[in-house]
């Protein structure tokens, strides 16, 4: 009898141990997050706070782009927190949070491209910039890929209706993924597929807008300041592009891991792939454009200031009034 209660009682400390572990890591987890969703909101209401940033094509695009991010790291750090708290629904919730997943996701490699076409436009194209990329076309070029991320999305659901003869009002034994809702096979072969098509087409406009580029910058003609920037800013769209790749494996990763490593392990591992390649790489373009831009930057940086001290502020009345 002492034996069991002895075993009884190492494994509720050992079970303990592991909540104390999970719940540090959904602290940590959270903290990063919270300071680049902060930024990056700073940043959206720094492009929305002038005319200039209004009506600027670029600045629009930079908008839509910062706008998909910052849905995605919510939604991401959402859905962290209900695995980390084995939080179970019904596959119609899960369906549900899982949507707006898969198009902030699919949006943000092709507003990288869109916004590569325009800096190869501005460069190379300096005289007819003004009639190719206007407020309205840039208007539609955004509606394409909003487009393009909807028809992804509609294609899944409209398989998983037809294929999967599972009830949506099903209570989901695991936690609620994009990887365990769309489980058969053909889901990870049209994931595949896709995946390689989008990425496939994106690098190639974002390389060949990089190229004809650093072509125009070796031109007598062409203000070489200025297309040494644009180079520079369409190589930071393919690191980008890159990270985004590397957030888009992390479920692929996960799911290859599971059952292979001990619990603890896979937590770790789960943890330091959320932060590092989910959470991280939705800050980078308020990073490059934030600070890297002449005309945002300023505003940018009273903006985030202002916001600050005012916390600041409201956190020294409150302690004073106590």
């Amino acid at each position: 009898m002492p034996n069991d209660f002895q075993l009884q009682q190492n494994s509720s400390t050992t079970n303990g141990n592991r909540e104390n572990k999970a719940g540090v890591n959904v602290v940590f987890s959270f903290i990063p997050c919270f300071i680049f969703l902060y930024i990056n909101c700073v940043m959206l209401y720094t492009l929305r706070s002038k005319p200039v940033f209004r009506e600027t094509s670029r600045y629009l695009l930079l908008y839509n782009l910062l706008l998909a991010e910052t849905l995605q790291m919510i939604l991401a750090q959402m859905m962290f927190l209900l695995a980390a708290g084995l939080v179970f629904m019904t596959r119609l919730v899960c369906l549900l949070v899982v949507i707006p997943t898969i198009i902030t996701t699919v949006t943000s490699p092709f507003s990288l491209a869109v916004m590569s076409l325009e800096r190869y436009v501005a460069v190379c194209f300096p005289l007819r910039y003004a009639c190719i990329v206007t407020v309205p076309t840039t208007y539609g070029a955004i509606a394409v890929v909003w487009a393009i991320s909807y028809a992804n999305m509609l294609i899944r659901v409209i398989m998983l209706t037809a294929l999967d003869s599972r009830p949506f009002g099903q209570l989901m034994g695991i936690i609620c993924a994009k990887s365990t809702l769309f489980q058969l096979k053909i889901f990870s072969e049209f994931e595949s597929g896709f995946v390689c098509a989008e990425f496939v087409s994106v690098g190639l406009i974002i390389i060949l807008s990089y190229v004809g580029v650093m072509v125009a910058a070796k031109a007598a003609s062409t203000d070489r300041l200025s297309a040494n920037k644009a180079s520079k800013t369409v190589l930071l769209h393919m690191i980008q592009l890159s990270l985004s790749l590397s957030s888009s494996l992390v479920s692929t990763i996960l799911t290859g891991l599971h059952g292979k490593v001990d619990v603890i392990t896979f937590r770790h591992l789960r943890f330091s792939l959320f932060v590092c390649l989910i959470i991280l790489p939705r800050c980078l373009s308020c990073l490059i454009y934030g600070l890297r831009d002449q005309i945002i930057r300023p505003i940018f940086i009273r903006h985030l200031r202002l916001g600050i001290n005012c916390e600041i502020f409201k956190f020294y009345t409150q302690y004073i009034n106590q």
